[in-house]
């Protein structure tokens, strides 16, 4: 983990403004949207096997060795980083995985990032899981970060090991010169093109989780914790959400931690892709409070030998590194499914390839005055590379959509001056068995939105399911579908309507939102 430094201005901006999936939409006078629950954990269908302590161990004994062996470091542009790069990549070809190695210039010396993708998933949804190799010049890093470089790689060759078929496309990442500045994930971030960007749907990030004094934390990705700078990019909730799963199932209470920017997340935030991940501290002193959370030692840092020639393997916290390994497998199997509903009676599906009786403002209280929500067969449009309406749906030519023609700029026909409502016809669900929702949606903006602006679904009956409540945030987030699949059994025996509800709240924000395949089946 790079030194404690200002953030810069962008990155500031870039999160502060972020408001994550499960994340609550800030009231606008026309419509208030009141708070939601928080967004369903993904929990793999096929579990995660538990990850050997003693294999990922053996692999910081390799990163010993090398620094050992090599000036007793693997620092950046020195020959015991490029050594761990060729270990790292040795073990990933051997079992399938297609590897390459990306360079880059910094301080006059070349770095290096090694990339390896898990063949097969879905090429559009990329769960990519990353952690920086390098270490300091001060100590061969062992904790600081082989800690999370071998857990990760562990990991991934537990993909291998297993046969594990995700449904989305699996990446891991080894990052140079994370120490100098985030050199490395900034330059592959960088080189993304935005169709490139677009398609990363989740970035994990481990970065020390193995400090011998450790604490417990999780990435603060919907600022539930006010710990600083505010939440992740939408999504970044539902990543905090399921690692915190993990460790709720262990027993092991967590914190939150701030995006402030020491660690390779920071790139992929500053360009609004969810990210999240876990951390067992570096130079910052455990608390009274702390110590009686977790046990260790008060007074003392998490990592007494944070950037020093000590950090080697005997500055690891075997019982956090064994927990941490397992919270990736974890998350790393539960992103990588997708949530699809159980099987079942279908009580209520739209495709929308017909006209089935929805209505636009239903209840005469609409304010926007462009871009209203309507069935249509919308036209692909874009802002400087950002893709802001998708010209293809889910399925055949149709979904509800926020202003389905395209204009000679991409806001012409985007939603505008307030929010616009639509609701399906009454729906009469069954007095038994488990009902879930399943839908297709997205949120698209511009840096020019914020959290004013949202997309919200819910199932209103005497009572109320919000299934989806998602806001806007002062970054580019380009259209792309996602899933969501909710309980709403609360509702059993009601008639109801889904209404689902987009907002422009914003001064000249530019935004659009679709919804496609809404089926509620009993089980």
């Amino acid at each position: 983990m790079r030194p404690r430094t200002p953030r810069t201005a962008g990155l500031a901006v870039a999160v502060a403004t972020a408001t994550a999936l499960a994340g609550t939409p800030a009231a606008v006078a026309a419509s208030p949207a009141p708070a939601g629950p928080a967004a369903p954990v993904a929990v793999a269908a096929v579990a995660a096997p538990n990850i050997a302590l003693a294999n990922v161990k053996a692999h910081l004994s390799q990163f010993q060795s090398i620094a050992t062996a090599n000036g007793g470091n693997r620092a950046h542009g020195r020959p015991g980083y490029l050594a761990s790069v060729n270990y790292v990549r040795a073990q990933l070809d051997a079992v399938g995985y297609t590897t390459a190695v990306q360079s880059f210039t910094y301080n006059g010396a070349t770095g290096y990032n090694l990339i390896a993708d898990w063949p097969g998933g879905d090429p559009n949804a990329v769960v990519m899981t990353g952690a920086h190799l390098d270490s300091t010049t001060s100590g061969p890093g062992i904790n600081d970060n082989g800690s999370g470089s071998a857990a990760i790689l562990e990991v991934a060759l537990a993909v291998a090991r297993t046969g594990f078929v995700p449904d989305r496309h699996l990446r891991f990442a080894w990052w140079g010169a994370e120490e100098l500045g985030l050199r490395g994930s900034r330059y592959y971030v960088d080189n993304l093109s935005s169709a490139e960007r677009s398609r990363i749907r989740q970035y994990l990030n481990f970065d020390m989780v193995g400090s011998p004094n450790a604490g417990y934390f999780v990435y603060d990705g919907d600022n539930s914790d006010g710990v600083g700078a505010g939440p992740g990019p939408a999504g970044s909730a539902q990543i905090e959400q399921t690692i915190q799963a993990y460790f709720t199932s262990i027993g092991v209470p967590t914190r939150g931690t701030d995006f402030d920017g020491r660690s390779d997340y920071g790139p992929f935030i500053s360009v609004g892709i969810p990210a999240g991940g876990t951390f067992t501290g570096a130079e910052g002193v455990k608390t009274s409070a702390q110590a009686s959370l977790w046990g260790g030692t008060a007074g003392q840092a998490f990592d007494p030998c944070y950037h020093r020639a000590c950090d080697t393997t005997s500055n690891i916290n075997d019982t956090a590194l064994d927990r941490n390994a397992d919270a990736i497998a974890y998350t790393v199997w539960a992103l990588a499914q997708v949530a699809t509903p159980p099987p079942g009676t279908t009580v209520y599906s739209d495709t929308f390839e017909t006209a089935t009786g929805w209505t636009t403002n239903p209840a005469g209280t609409d304010t926007a005055t462009a871009g209203r929500w309507e069935r249509g067969d919308p036209a692909a449009t874009s802002s400087s590379g950002v893709a802001t309406q998708l010209g293809t749906t889910v399925s055949g030519s149709f979904d509800l959509v926020t202003g389905p023609l395209a204009g000679s700029s991409a806001g012409d026909h985007d939603l505008d001056g307030g929010v616009s409502t639509i609701q399906s016809p009454a729906i009469t669900l069954p007095s038994t068995g488990t009902l879930t929702l399943s839908f297709s949606w997205y949120l698209a903006h511009l840096s020019n939105s914020s959290s004013a602006d949202y997309l919200r679904v819910r199932v209103v009956g005497a009572g109320t399911v919000t299934a989806l409540s998602v806001a806007g945030a002062a970054t580019n987030r380009a259209a792309s579908w996602q899933t969501a699949a909710v309980d709403v059994s609360a509702l059993r025996g009601q008639t109801v309507r889904i209404v689902i509800d987009a907002a422009d709240a914003s001064t000249a924000s530019l935004v659009e939102a679709a919804v496609d395949d809404v089926r509620i089946v009993q089980s």
